[in-house]
């Protein structure tokens, strides 16, 4: 040890051990989570004051297939996309290009909302922070499950989307706001988003495995696929295209990139050569803006769940914010079909941790990140994978009761009002545009115009209500159908709703309102 002097060399071979030792931890812990949530493959990477710990693949990239998960592997990250489009908004604010409190409209002259004084007021920071007046979920039928609506066309659409709530007074998750923050960049530097986030964040940063668009999970090579249960059985899914919504929940990443990521965030911006962004434009994105909703654990949930009640929640630029033992922590989740994940941070510690799976099972990104950082923090060892797991099980007991209470009282000695042929013809929503019944044989058909999923059988239930079963039974979305009558008894109107409350927000069709379209007339 020529040069090292024994203290030094004892140093070096116990925090080696402890490296090892950490390294066996996370591989026991996910393990544990693979197993009891049915995940095929998950990747980790921790990183801690300012290097990585670990980065990590475990299992394979598909059900019954050899392919092993690397730290390269690409999956979807989701909504953890909407931290970079916070992060290039933030850029051009240090440019002085723009700034957080701009109204959108001065800076996109076309955009428009539903209500005059809500289209007047938005401002840059508005778009980002879940509080626009918009109802959970509300317009996501545009883009998910996939459409063929371009990006201009949902802007277009968002005036016809009535608030839920006054400006500013309530939070609700949307995703469509964060394609409004997208096109601001190339509204302001003539830019597009995708190539505004390639070169001013991939490209400095080292992440280049990354992509923006569908393409590259499309490309082949080191690739997950994604799954869900299927009436009970875990399989793989198509990979599907949201780049109309890019900004919101589109980026394509690994592990290996999003240390990287991690690192520059929990450096406030800073990079070994250089900024990203200021430190400044670091403590704005982590500045709550929307307070939270803190709600008691689901009655009946596992008693460890308890520990992890906050004392504050908001929401920031990009971000969610929190508290947990003395701690504030900043993160966000992700999920789209067969792909869910997590980044979760502790600025304080400058710990960092991203799970990325490629089941649709919250609960193990969730399990892992809070074991994790339970270590960093010397916490009582809490087994996070038992407490989710039971709490999935729970969750799904409520949801298929709740199914079976509402056929309870379902009236089956009732039919339709009208023959089911009167019911055939095309409907016209004023934001998604129109959905077509059709009879066959003596059934009825309904297809989303824009949503080649959106197609199925609807049944009969009662009166003059039916349920849409659609095809691609890995939506996990049945919805109910009902037709309002006019005195004259032709249709009025026909409104939905989803069967079961463990259907994804995201299928808003409680804020659908259908009507009869003339025959002839454009689609729409």
């Amino acid at each position: 040890m020529t040069g090292c002097s024994k203290s030094k060399w004892i140093c070096v071979v116990l925090l080696t051990a402890a490296a090892a030792q950490a390294q066996e931890n996370f591989d026991a812990l996910v393990g544990q989570a693979r197993s009891a949530f049915h995940v095929p493959g998950i990747a980790l990477a921790v990183v801690k004051d300012g290097k990585v710990v670990t980065e990590k693949g475990y299992g394979v990239r598909r059900v019954g297939g050899p392919a092993p998960v690397t730290p390269h592997t690409l999956f979807r990250i989701a909504s953890n996309t909407k931290a970079f489009t916070a992060a290039a908004l933030a850029i051009l604010v240090d440019e002085g290009k723009i700034h957080w409190s701009d109204h959108v409209v001065d800076l996109m002259p076309g955009f428009q909302m539903y209500d005059p004084y809500i289209t007047r007021e938005m401002t840059v920071a508005d778009l980002l922070v879940h509080r626009s007046g918009l109802g959970l979920g509300e317009g996501d039928l545009m883009f998910f499950p996939p459409s063929n609506l371009t990006r201009e066309e949902i802007l277009h659409r968002l005036r016809f989307l009535k608030p839920a709530t006054s400006f500013r007074s309530h939070y609700a998750y949307d995703n469509l706001l964060y394609l409004v923050a997208g096109q601001l960049i190339p509204a302001v530097t003539g830019k597009s988003w995708d190539d505004f986030v390639k070169e001013r964040i991939f490209t400095p940063l080292g992440m280049m495995d990354s992509a923006t668009r569908t393409a590259a999970l499309l490309a082949g090579g080191d690739v997950a696929t994604p799954h869900a249960e299927v009436e009970g059985k875990l399989q793989p899914l198509e990979q599907e295209n949201v780049d109309n919504n890019a900004p919101a929940g589109s980026i394509v990443s690994c592990v290996h990139d999003l240390a990287k990521w991690m690192i520059v965030q929990l450096n406030r911006g800073a990079m070994e050569q250089g900024r990203l962004f200021s430190e400044a434009q670091s403590r704005t994105m982590w500045t709550g803006l929307t307070i939270l909703p803190i709600e008691n654990s689901p009655k009946g949930a596992p008693a460890a769940l308890d520990a992890l009640q906050p004392n504050f929640a908001e929401y920031a630029l990009g971000w969610s914010t929190r508290d947990y033992r003395g701690h504030k922590i900043v993160g966000h989740t992700g999920g789209l079909s067969g792909f869910v994940s997590r980044t979760f941070l502790i600025p304080d510690l400058k710990l960092g941790i991203i799970v990325l799976t490629n089941a649709e099972a919250d609960g193990a990104h969730t399990a892992i990140a809070w074991s994790v950082a339970d270590r960093y923090l010397g916490a009582p060892q809490t087994d996070w994978v038992a407490a989710y797991r039971d709490l999935a099980k729970m969750e799904a007991a409520r949801a298929a009761g709740a199914v079976v209470s509402e056929t309870g009282k379902r009236r089956t000695d009732t039919q339709p009002s009208l023959p089911l042929a009167a019911y055939a013809g095309t409907y016209r929503d004023a934001w998604y545009g129109d959905v077509k019944i059709a009879e066959r044989d003596g059934r009825l058909a309904i297809s989303f115009t824009h949503t080649k999923a959106l197609t199925g059988d609807l049944e009969h239930w009662q009166y003059d209500t039916f349920v849409a079963r659609w095809h691609e039974r890995s939506l996990d979305a049945d919805a109910f159908v009902t037709f309002s009558l006019k005195p004259d008894g032709s249709i009025d109107e026909v409104k939905m709703r989803p069967v079961s409350p463990a259907t994804d927000f995201s299928f808003d069709f409680q804020d659908l309102l259908l009507r009869p379209v003339a025959a002839g007339t454009p689609p729409r």
